[in-house]
């Protein structure tokens, strides 16, 4: 029997691979692999086995399984951890020839390295002996396959500790395919979303790689199964909904706003709330989005090639956890920091952000500021949104620079995700992570009187000082409309109009109806809302009040 010169088989499990004559068992192989060389440029004749070279030593059953999903039916999967090879087996030639199309033109990816796809030689792929992290693998695969042509996926986030918007889901669902209409509600008390994939492929790969995963370390889980739903119609571009396809849609009242399934009339269409654990992290211990690369094959029917999770800011060029530029591989989510499995699940989280191949810490670099306006105060305001800032350095040869450092990497992230590109004094800011650990105060002698360089880091006006802090759940995007508290009794609408209108145009002011403590005001532009956050945070409104500013997700 011929076998190509790149099929070095090795295995422990004795696996015996056929093409129609007699069996090659691997001490055969590994005496012929003794003899011949690899040639990566070698394909085969068209074969329902897939041969795939250069995996990591450690790559799983499930991940090569996942590799092949988006291309049809894998009915059998071998790896050989030692030669750093796997074999694919589709239901038919076409899957296996549409995957070796595919992967012709972009790369294989698994865990950052290039993998190569070609037909075998061999015509079936069979296996003496059963393997549990294979069966299960085939058994995940096929559950998920077995939803058929559906395209709508349901979404609910448990524990959610940090706040997850249309934005977020995007980018994380764009990784396997188009995203064609987010709505996004609350129902028992949880966050869900109801996410409308282009074509049923991009949504088994979604869900086969997300359901069970963490957007955050230890918290914002993802449960993910199929909607009954065949499309979703979405009325407003807004917060709440966002429809792709469709970018005249009207914005709505978003508070108003209400899709259908906030209310019990659909419940039907969703079903019961159940929660679905991950077919592969149940079966397959420590199958998670670190490992998976359902999105590494991409998406070979008109989806997107997978090249960051954030296209809308320095996550968009440098890609959390990918090669910067790279087309697909990896996990989407491996660029959250904190990226590494936790104990009994895996984590999509924020620690540890991989950017362009550099591990994120706590530290952003600002860029573009008016050197004339920027102060380390109005800095650690607007930042102290989204984290704990501990300090701030405008540097001295570049004023129109400076470095961020937060209390921890996840606050970092919010920041960057949140202040890039936003315009501040006129000038569009960037945010993007800094290569220093820690911003470094002036030594000794060298005090700048606290004029480009101080610490904030016993601040009392830290947000999030407390360990889950409600805080949390309270972030949005600067918008122009701000949610102001801690209102004194004697405070006036008139009074707080005038203070804010040194800032701007004040457009709308609106009391909270049951608690005057609490007010909404809207600017007429969202730059003028940032300065005006900066400016009336921490405000004395009474000799024992003082003003609480951040940006709402209302509007008035």
């Amino acid at each position: 029997m011929q076998r190509g010169s790149d099929e070095l088989l090795g295995h422990s499990q004795l696996p015996m691979v056929t093409n129609g004559a007699s069996p090659l068992t691997v001490m055969d192989a590994n005496n012929d692999a003794k003899k011949v060389k690899l040639d990566q440029s070698q394909v085969g004749p068209p074969s329902k086995v897939v041969h795939i070279r250069s995996i990591p030593t450690d790559a799983s059953e499930a991940e090569v399984v996942a590799l092949g999903l988006p291309f049809g039916k894998v009915t059998n999967v071998l790896v050989m951890k030692k030669k750093n090879q796997a074999f694919l087996e589709f239901g038919d030639e076409n899957q296996a020839s549409t995957m070796v199309s595919y992967h012709t033109e972009v790369p294989a990816n698994i865990r950052g390295r290039t993998a190569y796809v070609q037909f075998s030689t061999h015509k079936e792929l069979k296996t003496e002996v059963v393997n549990p992290a294979a069966q299960a693998a085939l058994q995940a695969a096929d559950s998920v396959q077995g939803e058929g042509q559906k395209t709508v996926l349901r979404v609910i986030v448990e524990n959610m500790i940090y706040p997850v918007t249309i934005e977020v889901l995007y980018q994380i669902f764009t990784k396997f395919g188009t995203v064609l209409k987010i709505i996004t509600f609350t129902k028992n008390n949880s966050f869900q979303a109801l996410i409308q994939m282009a074509d049923p492929v991009a949504a088994q790969a979604g869900k086969l790689s997300l359901d069970g995963q963490n957007i955050y370390t230890g918290c914002n889980s993802l449960r993910i199964d199929f909607s009954k739903l065949s499309s979703l119609n979405v009325k407003y571009n807004n917060e709440k909904s966002r429809d792709y396809t469709n970018p005249s849609l009207p914005t709505g009242d978003s508070i108003a706003h209400h899709h259908p399934m906030d209310h019990g009339a659909a419940a039907f269409a969703l079903g019961t709330p159940s929660v679905l654990a991950s077919p592969f992290a149940t079966a397959v211990p420590g199958f998670g989005a670190t490992q998976l690369t359902a999105y590494g094959a991409a998406h070979p029917a008109g989806g997107t090639q997978l090249d960051g999770l954030y296209h809308t800011n320095p996550f968009t060029a440098q890609m959390r956890g990918l090669p910067a530029g790279g087309a697909g591989g990896g996990s989407p989510l491996a660029g959250f920091p904190g990226m590494q499995p936790s104990p009994g699940a895996t984590s999509m989280g924020l620690a540890g952000l991989q950017l362009g191949g550099m591990t994120t810490g706590p530290v952003v670099l600002v860029s573009n500021l008016s050197e004339e306006m920027v102060t380390p105060d109005a800095l650690f305001t607007l930042f102290g949104v989204y984290g704990d800032v501990h300090r701030v350095k405008i540097l001295f040869n570049k004023k129109d620079n400076a470095l961020i450092q937060f209390a921890e990497p996840k606050q970092a992230a919010l920041a960057i995700q949140y202040l890039d590109k936003v315009k501040v004094w006129d000038k569009q800011i960037r945010v993007a992570p800094s290569k220093h650990p820690v911003v470094q105060m002036p030594k000794d002698g060298q005090t700048d009187g606290g004029q480009l360089t101080k610490d904030y880091t016993n601040s009392p006006l830290h947000r999030f000082k407390k360990k889950g802090s409600k805080n949390y759940q309270n972030i949005y995007p600067p918008s122009a409309t701000l949610h102001l508290s801690n209102i004194p009794p004697t405070a006036t609408e008139e009074e707080l109009k005038e203070a804010f209108g040194k800032h701007g145009v004040v457009k709308n002011f609106k009391f909270f109806p049951k608690d005057r403590k609490m007010a909404l005001i809207e600017m007429s532009q969202v730059e003028e809302a940032v300065l005006g956050l900066m400016g009336m945070h921490n405000y004395q409104l009474s000799d024992s009040s003082h003003l609480r500013v951040s940006f709402s997700k209302s509007t008035i």
